[in-house]
């Protein structure tokens, strides 16, 4: 056993650990307004009522194996402008869709779409989707196209239920900024949330604009490689 001299000669040896200060959390990245919508993301009734709605519709795993009508673009028209897309959700859940100017903008559209994200990613991954989203003419409203709040929306042709325009939730702007740094890419992102983690995937994107009532996003590969292919008509009828 230690004498009292040899333990009060230990204790004057220790040295208390000086404070650490608190680490303040990340402060977050700001991201770009729209060059032509600053100021411009305000709910509204009409979009909170049709959201209502389009959530009782039920998740539709179609197969997706049909043709795009033949009255949608065939071919891909170079010399568009090029956007960011990303597509992300819970694997399980619906996919979403947001369109920046790049990578660091606020979104200039986010669509939620009627079909899972675990689903979307899977038929990418073996072949050509081509997404067709239409709506009617309104002609008592004059909006832009991508203004519509509501749309029919086929995969490969076949019917597979409704997609609706939202302005940006605050998850949605934390997923953003989250990525801001990715210019193109598909992982994971860690969530607290019972359902997991967050997939998506991030690739420029051709936009024509074909007139008025119609408009198109090619995804771009990098470099001209191959890899998924993945097309999304605007058309207003």
């Amino acid at each position: 056993m230690p004498s009292p001299k040899t333990v009060a000669s230990k204790s004057r040896n220790v040295v208390a650990p000086a404070s650490s200060p608190s680490r303040l959390p990340p402060t977050p990245v700001l991201l770009q307004q729209p060059s032509h919508k600053k100021g411009q993301w305000k709910s509204t009734k009409l979009f909170r009522r049709v959201k209502s709605v389009f959530r009782s519709f039920p998740v539709i795993n179609p197969p997706c194996k049909m043709p795009v009508p033949n009255r949608l673009h065939e071919g891909h028209i170079h010399g568009g402008k090029q956007m960011t897309g990303t597509l992300f959700g819970f694997r399980k859940a619906r996919v979403n869709l947001a369109i920046q100017e790049n990578p660091r903008g606020v979104p200039l559209l986010v669509l939620e779409l009627s079909i899972q994200t675990g689903k979307l990613l899977q038929d990418m991954g073996s072949g050509l989707v081509r997404i067709a989203l239409e709506c009617e003419k309104n002609h008592s409203e004059k909006l832009k196209l991508i203004d519509e709040p509501i749309w029919t929306m086929y995969c490969n042709g076949r019917k597979v239920g409704y997609a609706v325009k939202r302005g940006p939730t605050e998850e949605d702007v934390k997923v953003m900024q989250n990525l801001h740094a990715v210019s193109m890419g598909a992982g994971v992102l860690p969530t607290e949330s019972s359902e997991g983690e967050l997939t998506y995937m991030r690739a420029f994107f051709e936009r024509t604009i074909g007139s008025k009532d119609s408009e198109t996003y090619y995804m771009m590969n990098p470099n001209g490689t191959s890899g998924p292919e993945l097309s999304i008509f605007f058309v207003r009828i």
